[in-house]
């Protein structure tokens, strides 16, 4: 497959620290390769513990000036960050394209408006953020300050960058904090522009910082005692070892972890509108912690909508992700495309029918890590593709028997990010929306995260804390009481 674009134009390396671009690091290199293609295609400059090092001490001095400005100046940097984001949609889709396969289509309609929009909604609370005054006797006045938190370490995963930065990097600047970026080695560049771009709207040096780094820059980044906070997106496994560094240091933290969201489809659905919502695990290949990847059908009509999945899904483009006319993208990395595929092979083993793709793509996509979109049916609710995170272009179909049968299977699992419900009858969707154990739901075509102003995060083991809304702009402050006595 030949890509057209010069990888070279929108991949620039580097680290920002302070204000400043630094061409070098402690951490050595990290040979990027284009996922669509397989080959190498730029060197990422890593961060050590020097840069680490670095980085805190510029963000505490720069969340110093960040926190005496005015609030609504404030607001004004963070509206001309949104804009900007909005102003580039076209280079950073095409950078999420070749760093992580992401289709431009998507990058640019979806992904970067996302970002944008998170950025322009936190900065709207930058000047609204007021305390309260405390009732008391006469001889007394008792009032509270809503401050800062200080320094955040923001660490991303890499399926989604630019979004990312609206829903976990703008709460903490709107709530006054200053914040270190670690983005992953495998989609360090969108980040790095929209750090340029932070510093060219006019945020002071310092508050913003930009570290791409290995799993051990991570880790003296969120044991840093500089650091008052961490926010973290990603998988378990390392969210267990954030949990226990911050707990060492009695640190603060929010976790974005996975999901096996669940997508119950009722005999009274719109079954045609219950599609999309069916393959929308196309989205991002499928690498998404909110994807609907457990698809739970009513016995009448199982066998009639799960036809109608598998059609749908084998109608998707799949290819290059450059081209405007692809929906979907490889997956992010050759350790993903083998982990997906072992999993596929292993559903079968225990019983599903692969009813859609299912086989790694060859002819002019062989050198790439694609995954057609993939749909097991007749899986059973206590196998490995049933209750593993895929993070892969694939749907699991369980059959269910009624309400009752519906609630037990989708909540029966360790994750509680999202889930779906499609019927007719409000009276149902509300008492299922009520009963699953979950962070978000959408009904009949909502989705999630929702709205910029909508809280979003998760229960039982995909994490706690909330992005979105005021919850998430407060996660990053603390009240603090002053009392006077005025006798």
């Amino acid at each position: 497959m030949t890509q057209t674009i010069d990888a070279g134009r929108y991949l620039r390396p580097g680290l920002l620290i302070g204000g400043a671009e630094l061409g070098s690091a402690s951490g050595g290199s990290f040979d990027h390769v284009n996922p669509a293609t397989g080959q190498v295609q730029q060197s990422v400059v890593m961060a050590g513990k020097d840069e680490v090092d670095q980085a805190v001490a510029a963000a505490r001095a720069g969340q110093a000036e960040w926190r005496s400005w005015k609030p609504e100046e404030r607001r004004r940097v963070l509206t001309r960050i949104a804009d900007s984001i909005r102003e580039h949609a076209e280079e950073l889709s095409f950078v999420m394209a070749l760093e992580n396969g992401i289709p431009v289509g998507m990058a640019r309609d979806i992904m970067v408006p996302l970002g944008a929009d998170w950025f322009e909604y936190a900065a709207s609370w930058a000047d609204k953020l007021d305390g309260q005054v405390v009732p008391t006797d006469a001889h007394t006045f008792d009032y509270t300050l809503i401050e800062p938190i200080g320094v955040v370490a923001v660490v991303l995963t890499w399926n989604g960058p630019v979004g990312s930065w609206g829903m976990c990097v703008a709460p903490p600047l709107a709530a006054g904090c200053s914040v270190i970026v670690k983005p992953s080695e495998l989609a360090p560049f969108s980040s790095l522009l929209i750090g340029r771009l932070c510093m060219e709207a006019g945020l002071p040096a310092g508050v913003v910082n930009v570290l791409p780094g290995s799993a051990e820059a991570g880790a003296a980044l969120v044991g840093h005692p500089g650091v008052d906070k961490v926010s973290f997106t990603g998988g378990g496994a390392t969210g267990r070892k954030i949990a226990v560094a911050c707990a060492e240091n009695l640190k603060p933290m929010l976790l974005e972890l996975g999901g096996k969201s669940a997508n119950i489809v009722f005999e009274d659905a719109d079954l045609a509108k219950a599609v999309p919502s069916a393959i929308s695990i196309i989205g991002l290949a499928g690498q998404g912690c909110t994807l609907p990847s457990r698809l739970l059908v009513q016995d009448s009509i199982y066998d009639q909508f799960i036809e109608m999945v598998a059609g749908a899904l084998s109608q998707i483009p799949v290819g290059d992700p450059l081209d405007p006319n692809v929906f979907m993208g490889p997956v992010v990395n050759s350790n993903a495309c083998d982990r997906i595929l072992g999993m596929i092979e292993r559903a079968q083993n225990d019983g599903g029918k692969i009813l859609s793709g299912g086989a790694r793509l060859d002819g002019e996509l062989a050198g790439g890590y694609f995954i057609p979109p993939t749909l097991v049916g007749d899986v059973d609710p206590t196998s490995e593709i049933a209750r593993e995170e895929v993070f892969g272009p694939v749907v699991a179909a369980i059959r269910f028997t009624d309400e009752e049968d519906a609630i037990r299977i989708a909540n029966d699992s360790k994750y509680g990010l999202a889930g779906y419900v499609h019927t007719k009858d409000i009276s149902r969707a509300l008492r299922v929306a009520g009963a699953l154990e979950t962070g978000s739901i959408g009904v009949n075509g909502g989705g999630a995260p929702g709205p910029a102003g909508a809280p979003f995060g998760g229960v039982k083991e995909s994490g706690y804390g909330r992005e979105g809304g005021i919850a998430g702009v407060l996660e990053f402050t603390r009240a603090k009481n002053v009392m006077v006595d005025i006798s």
